[in-house]
């Protein structure tokens, strides 16, 4: 007795033929391909690339600037200690300046000019025992207020070790006043009897430790707060000088400004 085959009921879907049921050894079925088989089956597989490798460049970045922190610090650290032992086997102390006296004998007063003569002492200390100083010749200026009234000069010098040296010198005056100067602050001075003055005094020193010397290094030694009074006949007046600090500062020159 034969087998009947049967037509499905179900038609095909997307309008496709109908596939058939066969029993017993008939055909394989076939079905439908959807989209997604047709859109995959050109396309290649994905395969993520993997990140680029930084890891080598930073580690080398990060060690350059570590070796080069520990270099600048055992700079510093080598520094440190050379200044201690300099410190230790040379005790450093800076030379002192003081006024010890100051004359003034003649000084005139006009709108349009100043004549004055000053007989100044500058007496200079060395307390190191093993630092000598050596001084280029000292320009001196002597202020009132905004106004140069005196100018002159001090030798130079060889400052040896723990050494006292006495320097005199006479300063003068004999400046024209610009056109539109206003002197009145300075006559004002006069009147109240007592002049206030400043004396500068700029050079260049060397210092000799031991066998080694330096370069030349330019200093300012200012001594304010000094007072005294314009003579009236031929007698030279004293100004008080007792209590007068001079201050010395190193000049160090950046490019074009002066430190």
């Amino acid at each position: 007795m034969t087998d009947r085959v049967y037509p499905s009921a179900k038609p095909a879907a997307n309008g496709g033929e109908a596939t058939a049921t066969v029993a017993n050894g008939g055909a394989n079925p076939t079905f439908p391909v959807n989209k997604a088989q047709l859109y995959n089956a050109t396309r290649p597989m994905y395969r993520p690339q993997p990140p680029p490798k930084r890891r080598h460049s930073r580690s080398c970045f990060c060690s350059c600037c570590l070796w080069t922190t520990l270099m600048i610090l055992l700079i510093l650290l080598l520094a440190a200690i050379a200044g201690a032992v300099f410190w230790v086997l040379y005790r450093p102390q800076r030379p002192s300046f003081a006024v010890s006296s100051l004359q003034l004998s003649k000084f005139n007063l006009t709108n349009t000019a100043i004549i004055s003569t000053f007989n100044l002492t500058v007496t200079a200390r060395n307390p190191n025992k093993k630092i000598t100083f050596f001084y280029d010749p000292i320009s001196v200026k002597v202020f009132s207020g905004d106004f140069t009234i005196g100018d002159g000069s001090l030798p130079g010098f060889i400052h040896g070790k723990k050494n006292v040296t006495t320097l005199k010198s006479v300063i003068s005056s004999s400046n024209q006043f610009s056109d539109g100067t206003d002197v009145s602050p300075l006559k004002s001075s006069l009147k109240n009897k007592n002049l206030p003055l400043k004396i500068q005094l700029d050079t260049k020193v060397k210092v000799k430790v031991g066998k080694v010397k330096t370069k030349k290094l330019r200093i300012r030694v200012t001594c304010d707060g000094i007072k005294i009074s314009v003579p009236t006949g031929k007698a030279a007046t004293v100004a008080k000088t007792t209590g007068v600090k001079c201050k010395l500062d190193p000049r160090i020159k950046i490019i074009k400004w002066t430190v």
